[in-house]
């Protein structure tokens, strides 16, 4: 180890390499005989890792199986078969050596001048990935992101320039009641005030309503204001509704509005024939947001705009200060700093590159449709059951149910009570990730089934857990 220059020999590089590989391989290996829940408080964790920034060196080893040991299995994995709470995130392991390998180049994926390949990669994956959705690969664009919240603010912000200029003060942007929180999250980064934000209900089948929509914009124009935007839902978080994108995109084009659509838990159904008809209509976005690290099986953090015109990116997001001027390039040698917020930017495309060569479309698309069958099977058990309800049914792999045994007659706020109480003594026995979310005023257990890797066993048991808590409940 030479301490000045912060490097290990190469002895020791290796060493601790075999030792980071034989590490990963376990946990891809072993995920479903760990728990997938962990529990800690503030002073758990102040007790082991509070201290001082040591001065002296360490041991680099013994550095590694520390963090392996004490660290890792802090976290709750939420690639585990029984995490089905939230968006699971079921990532690849060929993924991950395309990580490593970005992150152990340390490239910097900013412009075309400092990693040609890097641009070259995005420019090729955002090809697939336009292609897939329909969007024209010649005029349309894009960038990956950290994620879909930086998807969507960097969407909105491009909505924005595009249809305001510089004055925005009258512009109203609409949404349903179902819509993810990190675009209302977004419109207020970007200044928007609440009195600008229109949140539309939605119908019986949480879809945003049509009719409604119509008369808000109406109104809106009545009173000298400018309707700008609409963010339609491709796969919700809470069901994974769809909205009805073919006539949400004709009301756009007849209103001149821009038509963004947040598909960061749903887009990636479009690979499945089961799914593909919900999405009809996603093809005439002006935007889109995908999210590469929820159902295209890869590991945080990595996010995706798609855009019909790549100019719009360009137009909202670039500057051009003196230090750049050396790396500009030519129009076709792409400079993503110019496309979004960041100028610095890991190469996510490596991962997703890797993993579409090394798996094919087609396993991918296997690895989808194997989500929304079982999401289905599940709802038809559920309803051969006594004990439980379909509260809404499985739509592109969530599903929403609620113990509510027939015999029992409990009454709303009874059922509401027992089903938070399974959620938390299921998550407290840390031997599933099952939370609640609210439907139509009720409290229901939800399942997000995405993971490739979770079988009908898995689900049975969870069930069975659930049924064990539920008959110990005192009301």
């Amino acid at each position: 180890m030479n301490e000045a220059t912060l490097t290990l020999s190469q002895e020791q590089m290796k060493t601790l390499g075999y030792q980071l590989i034989e590490a990963l391989v376990s946990h891809h290996s072993t995920q479903h005989d760990k728990l997938p829940v962990a529990i800690a408080s503030r002073a758990e964790m102040d007790s082991l890792f509070l201290e001082e920034a040591p001065e002296e060196p360490s041991d680099a080893n013994q550095v590694l199986q520390f963090v392996v040991d004490k660290v890792l299995t802090k976290s709750t994995l939420l690639s585990h078969p029984k995490s089905f709470s939230f968006v699971p995130g079921p990532s690849n392991y060929v993924s991950v050596i395309g990580d490593a390998l970005a992150t152990g180049y340390n490239i910097f994926s900013g412009s075309w001048a400092t990693s040609p390949v890097a641009a070259e990669l995005e420019i090729v994956t955002l090809q697939w990935l336009l292609q897939l959705y329909g969007l024209p690969k010649r005029k349309g664009g894009g960038i990956f992101t950290s994620g879909g919240s930086m998807a969507n603010l960097t969407a909105l912000a491009t909505a924005r320039s595009v249809k305001c200029g510089d004055d925005f003060s009258k512009a109203v942007i609409y949404l349903s009641d179902q819509t993810h929180s990190s675009n209302v999250k977004a419109i207020r980064i970007l200044g928007f005030r609440k009195e600008q934000i229109r949140v539309i209900p939605t119908d019986g089948e949480l879809k945003l309503s049509l009719n409604k929509l119509k008369n808000c914009i109406a109104k809106d124009r009545l009173e000298g204001l400018q309707p700008f935007c609409l963010i339609g839902n491709a796969g919700t978080t809470n069901t994974g509704s769809v909205d009805p994108l073919t006539e949400l995109s004709k009301i756009c084009k007849a209103e001149n509005l821009w038509f963004h659509i947040d598909g960061a838990y749903g887009g990636a159904a479009i690979l499945s024939n089961k799914a593909k008809s919900l999405l009809k209509g996603i093809s005439k976005a002006d935007s889109l947001t995908v999210d590469p690290h929820k159902w295209f099986f890869q590991p945080y953090e990595m996010g995706c705009l798609l855009v019909r015109n790549h100019k719009h990116l360009s137009h909202t997001f670039t500057e051009k200060p003196e230090y750049l001027k050396d790396i500009e390039g030519n129009t076709s040698e792409i400079n993503f700093y110019d496309l979004g917020v960041q100028l610095t930017r890991r190469f996510n495309a490596l991962k997703f590159y890797m993993s579409v060569k090394t798996f094919g479309l087609n396993a991918f698309r296997k690895a989808i449709t194997s989500g929304i069958d079982l999401a289905e099977a599940v709802e038809d058990k559920l309803r051969k059951s006594n004990k439980w309800q379909v509260v809404f049914p499985a739509t592109l792999a969530v599903i929403n149910f609620r113990y509510n045994p027939i015999a029992k007659g409990y009454d709303e706020k009874a059922l509401d009570h027992i089903n938070q109480t399974i959620s938390e003594r299921v998550v407290n026995s840390q031997k599933a990730l099952l939370v609640t979310t609210a439907l139509h005023g009720q409290v229901v257990l939800r399942m997000c089934l995405i993971n490739p890797r979770t079988t009908m066993h898995d689900i049975e048991e969870t069930l069975k857990l659930c049924e064990g808590f539920a008959d110990t409940i005192n009301l």
